[in-house]
């Protein structure tokens, strides 16, 4: 009988890295800065909020897909987490890249261009953004299984992990809606993207080889 256990030994590691994983710089980030810069912070905050929501979907999604693929048999999990390695440390690969470029999130005078726009707009902008983007359900197929023991109910061991998930974005983003106008500075400097990259890619790289190499018995 499959138990849910919501905080194991796990659990930590997967706030260190979601959390890495939430403040480095990508699309969802943008979009915040770009639609607080254009009306302001409560759009800002409807943006970000709508962007988590959308975390729910691709857990699910997840879930589902981990579920039936251990209906199946030990040697299909273990083949996607072989195949959820190597996703994950291509990623990290990428974001080490990134930090070698060293460019900059583009914040330097967005102030100047606030526009009123209905508040279901920046709602549908940040849940679209999220929910028709294939690469965060791909991550999601490819980070969760390392958090997923085989006897936990993969659905709410997924759902109750894209909450944490949800809680430490909103917290970063919203973060981020209150700095554009005091901070540009800050999040405009190439060093900031430069570090936050490392970091994350750094993560990535560690989980992936850790997960290829943690081979769990189902």
């Amino acid at each position: 009988m499959m138990e849910l256990n919501l905080i194991d030994a796990q659990f930590i590691p997967f706030v260190v890295a979601i959390t890495l994983l939430s403040i480095s710089p990508g699309v969802d980030t943008l979009l915040v800065i770009r639609n607080t810069a254009r009306g302001g912070i409560r759009d800002g905050v409807a943006t970000s909020v709508a962007i988590c929501c959308g975390l729910f979907v691709h857990a699910t999604v997840s879930a589902l897909g981990i579920s039936f693929i251990l209906l199946q048999s030990a040697w299909a999990f273990n083949m996607l987490k072989l195949a959820g390695a190597a996703y994950l440390i291509w990623l990290g690969i990428t974001s080490l890249l990134a930090a070698r470029q060293g460019t900059p999130l583009p914040v330097k005078g967005v102030m100047k261009e606030s526009t009123p726009v209905p508040l279901w707009q920046p709602i549908k902008e940040g849940l679209l953004s999220n929910v028709l983007n294939p690469k965060t359900v791909i991550f999601y197929m490819a980070f969760l299984p390392q958090f997923i023991a085989p006897t936990d109910p993969a659905l709410l061991k997924s759902l109750w992990l894209a909450g944490v998930h949800f809680v430490i974005a909103n917290i970063w983003q919203i973060s981020v809606v209150l700095m554009v106008g005091g901070a540009s500075k800050w999040l405009a400097s190439a060093r900031f993207a430069q570090t936050l990259n490392a970091a994350t890619g750094a993560v990535l790289v560690v989980f992936g080889v850790r997960l290829a190499l943690e081979q769990r018995p189902v």
